[in-house]
């Protein structure tokens, strides 16, 4: 009987919230209704773009017209710079459809970031680096050029800003702070890469379109510590119109050369180890028996080599997809041949404009450029990534 009573009391209970809730629910549709659609969470990189824009394409004269330019470089069997071509010698696809092109001849100013790795693995091979400030003045800048220098370990420093101020680029690679310290200096062991790249990126985006945006990386080919992956940054890239030329540092080289860290001691005492023969163990011939240096870098970069073949690095991706190249670093010549290389090819370089001819074709379009002449090798960007035009 009781059980009865109570039903009597919960069943108009929930009745009157029921019939209380139903208006509320039909008020609450009408308003979403009445909103307007929200868009979804654009994809890494989406708003480096900015409203409504096309990374890699640029607006030329005319109602609505979207062109795009791709920077080619050329180069003979022996890896020189090919001048001389016009865009009659070559045949360019955009997502394997033949365009037709022409040859931007207007000048393109360079906006340089060069992005060095400064941690504690680098200690010795920093003063190599320092004495490469005085090549960017004229060999890769030129005229109305820009450069920006920053350093990284676990952290992004600024060490100077864009300028074409040749005193300033100096103190950036080779200058010293007020405690009589190189402000290229050394930091802890982290390296991150990703976050660098990303750094420089970021000050590159808002240069002027009409200027070439450069990174020169000077750095290991594996990212420690970084809060970003490839693809985040690899995007960033491709929507700034940005293109990477990495000077690889090897990375047994910054093994062998770097402070190495103390071998343990050993904890039992030199007497009470046991030698065959009745001899007896000094301090002399204990350092000479177990103290003979601490292979475990070189080891450790054997393993790294391996798993490498397997997993590509960054400084390849980011090469190979924005149009740059790589270049090695194991000696001083060695880098000051990779700047002066770069310097010839950003100067050398044909820069081919195209209206895409199906611009309704969203998404990513790949770029194949195709030298109507034999035994040359073409670099240019992937391909670069398009809204839909509206029909």
């Amino acid at each position: 009987m009781r059980n009865l009573n109570l039903t009597r009391i919960i069943l108009p209970i929930r009745m009157y919230k029921l019939l209380f809730g139903l208006p509320l629910l039909g008020l609450t549709a009408l308003l979403l209704a009445q909103e307007p659609a929200k868009q979804g969470t654009p994809a890494a990189g989406a708003n480096d773009a900015g409203a409504g824009a096309d990374q890699g394409v640029f607006v030329i004269p005319g109602p609505s017209v979207r062109a795009v330019q791709a920077p080619v470089t050329v180069l003979d069997y022996q890896g020189r710079v090919v001048n001389g071509l016009n865009a009659l010698d070559f045949s360019l696809l955009d997502n394997g459809k033949p365009q037709k092109i022409s040859e931007d001849l207007s000048e393109h100013p360079i906006s340089l970031v060069v992005a060095i790795q400064a941690n504690a693995g680098m200690e010795k091979i920093l003063p190599q680096i320092r004495k490469i400030g005085s090549l960017f003045d004229g060999l890769v800048l030129g005229d109305e050029g820009e450069i920006a220098v920053v350093a990284f370990d676990h952290h992004v420093q600024v060490l100077t800003n864009f300028t074409s101020d040749p005193d300033k680029i100096h103190a950036a690679f080779n200058g010293k702070d007020k405690s009589g310290n190189y402000v290229l200096k050394a930091g802890c062991w982290t390296s991150s890469l990703n976050d660098a790249v990303m750094e420089s990126v970021n000050m590159l985006r808002n240069r002027p379109v009409n200027r070439k945006r450069i990174i020169v990386l000077i750095s290991e080919s594996r990212d420690q510590g970084s809060g970003l992956h490839v693809r985040d940054v690899l995007t960033a890239q491709e929507f700034a119109n940005v293109v990477v030329y990495p000077v690889d540092v090897s990375h047994l080289l910054t093994s062998l050369t770097s402070t190495p860290t103390p071998t343990r001691p050993n904890n039992m005492p030199p007497g009470g180890q046991y030698l065959p023969g009745g001899n007896v163990m000094t301090p002399t011939l204990d350092q000479q028996l177990n103290n003979n240096g601490n292979w475990t870098p070189v080891f450790v970069e054997m393993f790294m080599a391996v798993k490498g073949i397997f997993v590509p690095n960054p400084l390849e991706v980011y090469s190979r997809y924005t149009g740059g190249r790589e270049f090695p670093f194991y000696t001083q010549k060695g880098l000051e041949q990779a700047i002066s290389d770069i310097g010839q090819e950003l100067h050398n370089q044909y820069i081919l404009t195209y209206v895409p001819n199906d611009q309704s074709e969203a998404g990513y379009h790949t770029i194949k450029v195709i030298v109507n002449k034999p035994e040359l090798k073409v670099f240019t960007r992937e391909g670069y990534w398009l809204a839909g035009k509206p029909e």
